[in-house]
Formats: structure tokens, sequence, C-alpha cells
């Protein structure tokens, strides 16, 4: 019975590396629509968007299956909790990459990123890039090094984040009001997305140590 509840736990650590390797190319595949107005790399997320959500629940249930069965305790209980919320936020992060390809989508065939800020979305779509992939790293190695790097990523999307809604509220601004939607909403999800890999990340090292301020973060967690 404990080799078929550790086989258990590998299945969930599979599913959950799985999910985040699936939001890595949803969110690779829908900055670079949004960049070059690719419909088809655009529709392609869209319509992928349902196996991360097949994924979610899937691992879910084996989760909640677990936790009836088994009843775990200690790490193996963490495991099986942390499992259940940081489905939820892939689940969420892919909701963000399918947002921005939709905004591409909507756009076409005209270009989505408005004029003036293609450089500032181009450095926010690959730094959102670069999370996942650590994300995915961090959960298939609990590497809590990445966890910091992760957060060091997030904090320079806030700042991309703040520099649109500079330009889109300056006097020289000269977007219309089309332009200025996409612009927010767009930069609205990039750095979403980004929060959401941060609050895995922490969900990552209370997995790990069995604290949540082991990360140097003195706040509560963050809600998802």
């Amino acid at each position: 019975m404990r080799e078929v509840f550790h086989q258990s736990l590998d299945d969930v650590q599979a599913r959950i590396v799985e999910m985040a390797e699936l939001v890595t190319d949803a969110i690779d595949k829908a900055t670079r629509a949004f960049a070059s107005s690719d419909v088809g790399l655009a529709e392609e997320v869209i319509e992928n968007d349902s196996l991360i959500d097949e994924r979610a629940v899937v691992l879910d249930e084996l989760a909640i299956e677990i936790l009836a069965r088994q009843q775990p305790v200690a790490r193996d209980l963490r495991t099986v909790v942390t499992a259940l919320r940081v489905s939820a936020s892939l689940e969420r992060m892919g909701d963000m990459a399918e947002h921005i390809a939709q905004l591409a989508r909507y756009r076409f065939p005209e270009r989505a990123i408005p004029k003036g800020l293609k450089t500032t979305f181009t450095a926010m779509g690959e730094q959102d890039v670069e999370i996942a992939r650590k994300l995915t790293e961090l959960l298939r190695s609990e590497d809590l090094r990445l966890a910091d790097e992760i957060r060091n990523l997030d904090d320079d999307i806030d700042e991309l984040h703040a520099k649109v809604f500079e330009k889109v509220l300056s006097d020289n601004w000269k977007g219309e009001a089309g332009a200025t939607v996409d612009a927010t909403l767009a930069s609205r999800y990039h750095e979403r997305f980004a929060d959401h890999a941060v609050s895995v990340a922490k969900k990552v090292v209370y997995l790990a140590t069995g604290d949540w301020t082991a990360d140097g973060d003195a706040a509560a967690p963050e809600a998802i």
C-alpha cells in the first residue's frame, strides 16, 4: 500500500510539471502571436487552453482521492494540498495566456500592440516566458534558488507594467480608445501571469520547508 501511495504522489508531481510545461508553451505562443499578429498561433493557444483546464481537473481529482483514501500527514500532506493550490494557479496562468492570444486574434490583421509600446511589450513577453520556464524547473527540481529568480523577474515585469500606464496616461499619448484599452488589458494580463507564478513559487517553498516565511517574506501567503 505504501508503494502505491508513493506512486500516486509521484503521479501528482509529474502532472504538475506537465501542466507547467503546457502553460509555458501557451505563454510563449501567446506573446509571439501578440507581438507579430500571428492569428494561427493565437488560435492554437485559445484552442489548447481546454487541455490545461482538463489537466487541472484530473490533478485535483487525484489529489482529492489521495486525501480521502490515504489520509497523508506531514510532508505528504503538504504535497497533496500544495498540488491542489498550484493547479489552480497554473490554470489561471493558462487563462492569462489565452487572454493575450484573444487580443491578438481580435485585432487581426492589425497589430495588437499599440504604436510606441512594442519594445515594452516585447520585454514583458520575454520575461513572462522566462518566468514560466523557471517555474517549470522549480516544480520539477524544488531548487529554491529559482523562487528568488522568479520574484526578481516579477519585479521587472511590475516596472514594465507601470511604464505602460505612464505611457497611456501621458499627454503625449495619441492612441485611440481601442488602443488604450488593448494596452492596459494586455499589460495587466502579462503582470498577472507573473503574479501567479510568484504565488506558485511561494507554495513550492512552503512544500520544501513547511514555512510560509522561509523565503524572507513575512507576509501571509498570497490568496489565489
